[in-house]
């Protein structure tokens, strides 16, 4: 029976400090992941070449929905179906450039952080 009972023991012992060292394991990369995280935001925050970046994407997706919107306002009372065609087809390009802004710019707003410059919105209108 001591026998017994020193295997059940034993098995136990392996099983708490197994289960241990897998949590605590996963504890510090979880910690370590989130400290390179926050690091990273830092960076990109304080990174010229990272606010450069968001920066030109944003103006080059905002030059590109005025055009697409400049058109579709153009041709949208045309006589011409060909004419109106083409605005319905601007007004498509328009506001997926709107949705694609729109989500990149939440995604990437902490490069700003309230710091954004005067040709930039934060969110293009759907048209």
């Amino acid at each position: 029976m001591k026998v017994f009972g020193g295997i059940v023991l034993t098995i136990l012992a392996v099983v708490v400090f197994g289960g241990l060292s897998i949590g605590l394991g996963w504890f510090d990369t979880f910690l370590t992941n989130k400290v390179d995280y926050i690091d990273q935001k830092i960076d990109d925050r304080t990174n010229y070449d990272t606010r450069k970046k968001v920066e030109d994407t944003a103006r080059a997706s905002i030059a590109s929905y005025k055009t697409d919107k400049a058109t579709y306002e153009m041709y949208k009372d045309s006589d011409n179906l060909e004419k109106q065609s083409w605005a319905e087809q601007a007004r498509m390009r328009a506001n997926k450039t709107a949705n694609i802004y729109n989500e990149y710019m939440l995604k990437n707003s902490y490069v700003f952080e309230g710091n954004i410059p005067a040709d930039i919105v934060y969110q293009l209108p759907i048209i």
